[in-house]
This record gives structure tokens, sequence and C-alpha cells, in this order.
């Protein structure tokens, strides 16, 4: 899954965010302003005059202030800007300063560049704001001298330009260093809720391997030596001494077996240090120790020359364990057939009674965690097991793995 993007913001949000730090601006220069208009102008004497200029400053800064604040759409910041010009003309004619219509006006253009961007918009904006001040120059001066109007202009608008550029790009920079940290706290979020991911999935397969383990060792050990002994007593209780004493040499000798499975499991979680095992051997151990324990026949095919991976190998045994002991608890069959074969493409083992019997799908896998086991050891070697039986009929368990 791919770590969501923070919201890419709005034209009108960049605008708010370069309008608000710039609305301090505005305030400071409509002060200075002000306080220069008034102190300097000889007409500002007058009370009526002094209340209207005053008024409209008072008017302007509460347009910049609610510009900055509420949320003004698109559309809207034209009729803004057209008011503010006008505003701005009828503040300079009052106060009949020329340093006015240098001040308000260059104020304007640069908050216009700064809100609609130094393209056509913002160029269509200077060009208003420019004919309204030459007209207030015109008023002022009483005709004529453009002259001095645009040495006096023209060298500020490439001021303000200059400092709305650098600010809009001081301002971009911020915000992609801002994005930039959303984004990797978004991401390191994401990878910390993979990792937690990743460790349940750890522990439910470690859960799984340590239940098959623990199934195919200590289970499986317990099941043949409960086996043995039903065999002693049987033998027992008919006078046979003799052959009980063999039977518990052998449920001793598969006790020491068990217990040794035992550590060798526990040693497997602990280290990855392996002790090779001959597997067409243990398999052949594994069908005495069956047939001995049970009196039944155990025909087995298996080649000496067996190469495959250590963990092929151990599951392939722990599986003909775990098949050979369901077979002495369940089957009641007379004759049990091993095969093992191997080729370029798969291995391929199957196990084969005559026995009882039984309906496949009739079988719940809830509880019977020797076929969950059997399973889940052919899914990890990316095999299948299939099982063929009819009640009567003997049962066949084939477990194919590709290769």
């Amino acid at each position: 899954m791919t770590p969501a993007r923070p919201p890419i913001p709005s034209r009108l949000e960049e605008e708010r965010r370069f309008v608000r730090p710039f609305f301090v601006l505005v305030v400071t220069s409509l002060l200075v302003t002000y306080g220069y208009t008034v102190f300097f102008t000889p007409t500002m004497r007058d009370p009526l005059r002094l209340v209207i200029f005053t008024v409209l400053i008072l008017i302007s800064g509460v347009l910049h202030w609610l510009f900055t604040t509420l949320r003004i759409a698109p559309r809207r910041i034209v009729l803004y800007l057209v008011l503010q010009g006008l505003l701005c003309f009828v503040t300079t004619v009052v106060g009949d300063n020329i340093g006015l219509a240098i001040g308000l006006y260059m104020m304007m253009i640069g908050q216009a560049l700064g809100v609609l961007g130094i393209n056509w918009r913002g160029f269509v904006a200077t060009v208003y704001f420019l004919i309204l001040s030459a007209i207030n120059f015109s008023f002022l001066l009483h005709g004529g001298q453009f002259g001095v109007w645009a040495l006096s202009v023209l060298p500020t608008i490439v001021f303000v330009f200059l400092f709305v550029w650098l600010f809009r790009q001081k301002d971009q920079a911020r915000e992609e260093a801002q994005a930039l940290a959303r984004e990797l706290d978004a991401a390191n979020r994401q990878l910390t809720n993979y990792a937690a991911e990743v460790e349940d999935l750890t522990l439910a397969n470690e859960r799984q391997r340590m239940a098959r383990e623990l199934h195919d060792t200590l289970s499986q050990g317990l099941a043949g030596l409960i086996l043995q002994l039903e065999a002693v007593d049987s033998h027992l209780s008919r006078g046979h001494v003799d052959k009980a004493r063999s039977i518990v040499q052998q449920a001793m000798d598969r006790a020491r077996i068990t217990l040794a499975d035992a550590r060798r499991a526990i040693d497997d979680l602990r280290t990855s240090d392996r002790i090779p095992i001959d597997l067409a051997s243990a398999i052949r151990a594994e069908a005495d120790r069956f047939s001995a324990a049970t009196g039944l026949t155990c025909d087995v095919g298996v080649s000496d020359a067996l190469d495959v991976p250590d963990d092929v190998r151990d599951n392939l045994q722990r599986m003909i364990s775990e098949a050979l002991t369901n077979v002495a608890r369940h089957a009641e069959a007379n004759r049990v057939q091993l095969y093992l074969r191997s080729s370029d493409r798969s291995i391929e083992l199957t196990i084969t009674d005559d026995g009882r019997g039984f309906d496949p799908a009739a079988i719940d896998e809830a509880g019977h965690y020797g076929l969950i086991g059997l399973r889940e050891r052919a899914r990890l070697m990316g095999g299948t097991v299939s099982i063929d039986s009819r009640p009567g009929q003997g049962t066949t368990l084939k477990v194919t793995i590709g290769t």
C-alpha cells in the first residue's frame, strides 16, 4: 500500500498564506502613510478633511483585514482589488499628497501580484493601479509632468516586483519543506504499521511452526508409546511375557527417540546449525519402528540417493511419521506401502494402507491437528496433499512437491 500524500493546497489557500503575513506590512504602510500625510500636508489642518481622510484609511485597513480573515471567493478578488483601487484614488484626492499616490498604489500593486501571481492577471491589476496613480498625479500636479510620475513610480514598481517575487519564492520553499515533512511523517507512520503487521505475521508463523514441532515430536512420540504399551498389555494378558518384554524395549527406544526429537526441535528454534540426516535411512528406521510397534508389514520403496533440501527432508520425515501414526491409530490395516519418488520436476510421497478407509469429505479438520500439520508442511514446501479413501477400501495419502 502506498502512503497517502498530504492534500495539495488550493489556490485560495496559497493566496491566504501570502496575504496573512503581507497584512502586517500593509497595515504598517497605512499607518506610516497616514502619519506622514497628517503631519506634512497643510490641507490636513481642516478638521473635516482630516476626519474624511481618517475614515478612508480605516475603511482601507478594514477591507485588508476582511480579505485576510474571510474566505472570499476567487472571482470576488477582482471586485476587492477594484474597490481598493477606487478607495486609494479617493484617499489620495482627499489627502492631497503626492506621497499617497506612490505609497498606496505601490502597496496595492504588491498585494495584487502576491494574490494573483506574477502573471497576466497580476499584470492587468498592475496596469489598473498605475492608471489610477497617473490620474491622481495629474490632479495633484494640475496636469502634465508625467515624466515626474514615471521617475517616481517605475523604480518603485521594480522594487515591489522583486520583493513580491522573493517573498513568494521563500513562501513556496517553506511550503514545500512542510509538505515534505508531512509526507515523511505519513511514510514513517505507514512503515510503523507495516512493521507491526510483519511482526504479527512473524509471531503467527512462529506459533504455527512450534505447534507443528510439538505435534510431530511429543504428540507423535506419545501416540507411538501408547500403542506400544497397549500391545504390551495385550501380550501380558495372554501370558506372552517375552513378546511383551521385547515391545517394552522398543517402547524405551521410542521414548529415547522422542526425547531426542524434542531436544532437536528445541535446538532448531535456538540455532540454525543443522546436522545432516540421511533421509532414506531415516524413513526405513521409521518404518521399522512402526512395524515393530504395530506388527504390521510396511513395504518401503525409497532411493538411497535422495538429494533434497534440508527443509524438504525434515518436513517429509515429519509427514511420514504423522501418516504412519494415523494408520496405526485409525486404519485397522494389515499392510502399509510407502514410496518416495524423486525426479527433476517433482518429489512424490505415497503412503497406502489396506485398512477400513473413510470418507474424506466427512472429515472436519477442526481438532485434527495431524491433517492440518500435513497441509501446512506441504504448503511451506510449495506442494499439495491429496487423500483418496473410501469406506472399506483403504486409504492413499499422496504428497506432491514441485522442484
